[in-house]
This record gives structure tokens, sequence and C-alpha cells, in this order.
């Protein structure tokens, strides 16, 4: 197995892209996994180390990278050492960051090009990373397949309305507390102005109806944070996807972070299996 951490990619608005890679070292080419992180994530993140490794035991070559502002840094890509950078973040800059990652594993210049089919590329994404996803699948003939884990199905309705939008607009930021760090993570208002300006490119549903790949939605019916209705929702608006419900499941498939186990949490092992069942 080889596995190389926190590679740095040029971004397309100033700040690098963190990635890692890893598969097993045989000579044959592998098809491609590449995995977006969901919202408050980050790719290293729990058990996501874990779920590589599960991919590069079974042939697949994987990656998993930050988006460029996650509030990570290159020299501590885990948690969120940069606030700023978080509350400068937006959809289009996620978009621009996975058409980055593919330019990447394409190019001519990858140094891991004989490693790789180029031809058989999965994208996976995770809750608002699962939008990402679908969105550049539906207009990136590089995506060969989608799979979305606890996907999300629109962005607009994630956005405050009313009196709490216009609080926003007049303080020029909102603050969301982490639960977890106790940060007090700043959304900048040009969160939501850049999603206004790009809202037809940012529209998960219209993406999925015209979605020409095979997909893949998995959710757990005890998600509390994207409801199991979104992927029923998902699932109706292209008759060619498939649908994978698994019961008792929560919005991390039983992680949480840190993860200390060598194990992965069961239903996360059932989301890696039917995922490389799909993807062979």
């Amino acid at each position: 197995m080889h596995q190389n951490k926190n590679i740095v990619l040029p971004g397309k608005h100033g700040r690098p892209i963190v990635a890692d890679v890893c598969f097993s070292t045989s000579e044959i080419q592998k098809p491609v996994v590449i995995f977006c992180h969901g919202y408050k994530g980050f790719k290293d993140w729990g058990a996501w180390n874990l779920v590589g490794e599960a991919f590069a035991n079974r042939g697949f070559f994987f990656i998993k990278f930050n988006f460029s502002f996650n509030g990570g840094t290159i020299d501590q890509p885990v948690d969120f050492p940069d606030l700023k950078a978080f509350g400068d973040n937006n959809y289009t800059k996620e978009m621009d960051d996975l058409d980055q990652v593919l330019n990447w594993v394409v190019s001519k210049e990858f140094e891991y090009k004989e490693h790789v089919m180029t031809d058989n590329i999965t994208v996976i994404g995770h809750s608002r990373g699962g939008g990402i996803a679908a969105l550049t699948a539906a207009v990136d003939r590089r995506v060969s397949r989608l799979v979305t884990w606890a996907g999300v199905s629109d962005y607009e309705k994630r956005f405050p309305i009313g009196a709490q939008l216009s609080d926003w607009e007049k303080e020029g930021v909102m603050y969301i507390e982490n639960g977890r760090t106790r940060q007090k993570m700043p959304h900048f208002y040009q969160f939501y102005t850049n999603f206004v300006e790009n809202k037809e490119r940012l529209d998960i549903a219209k993406a999925v109806k015209k979605l020409e790949v095979p997909y893949l939605i998995i959710h757990g019916d005890s998600d509390t944070t994207v409801a199991v209705q979104e992927a029923a929702f998902l699932h109706s608006l292209n008759s060619k996807s498939n649908l994978y419900i698994l019961e008792g499941a929560n919005h991390v498939f039983g992680a949480q972070h840190p993860w200390t186990d060598r194990e992965l949490p069961k239903d996360m092992k059932t989301v890696v299996q039917k995922t490389i069942d799909f993807c062979n």
C-alpha cells in the first residue's frame, strides 16, 4: 500500500488544495475514486483515512482532498485554523477545486499516471460534497460515475430567509458554532450572493435530472442532518439512479472525529462495500 499525504495543488482562487492519494503498489492501472468532504469537513476527518485504505485494498486509486477554502491550511489540514478562509468559501469555489483535482489526475504531469485509468473516474461526495459531486458529474465528461453519501438535494433551502437573511446582509457575516471545536465559524455574505449569481449552475435537482452517468445514492434513515427524504427526491429525478437506504444509519454512518479504531464502523463498512460493488 502506498500513501502520500498533503500533496499541494494550486487552487483557482489564491489558496492551495491539499490532497492525499492511497493505492496498492501493483503494476496494473487502477480505476480512480475522488472523494469530496462535506460542510465543516476535511479529508482527515473521522474514518476517512480508513475509507481510503479500504478502497485501495480493493484495487482503486483513492484521492481525497480539502476544499481550498474549507478553513484548513497546508501546515494544519485538520480542523479550522483559518476561519477567514472558511468564511470566504462558496459553492462555485468548491466546484472549481474539484475541477482542479480532475485536471491534475488526467494531466501528463500527474506523477502517478502509470497507476491510473483516466477513463474510469468515480466521484463520491458526502453531505454538502454530494451536491458538488453531482453538479460536476452532470457537466464533466471525465466523470464516469457518481456516488453520493448522505448527499444534499438542494442548496437554496439551506440559506436563511426573512429577517435572518436581512440581518446577514446588514452585518456582512453570520456565525455558526462548531459543536465539536466550539469555534464561531463565519459565513460572509458573499456566500449567499455567490449562490444567487450562480443559481442556475448550482441547481442540484436540474443536474441530477440530466445526469448520463451511473449514479448511486446511499443514505441512512436515521440521518438527522440531511433527511433521508432528500435521497428519495434525488432518486425520483433520475430513473437510472440506484438508491440504497441503510437502516438505522446516521449522517456519518457511525463514524466520529477523532476515530481511533483500526476498523471502520459497521455502517461505514456497508457503505464502502456497496460503493465498491457499484464501481466494479
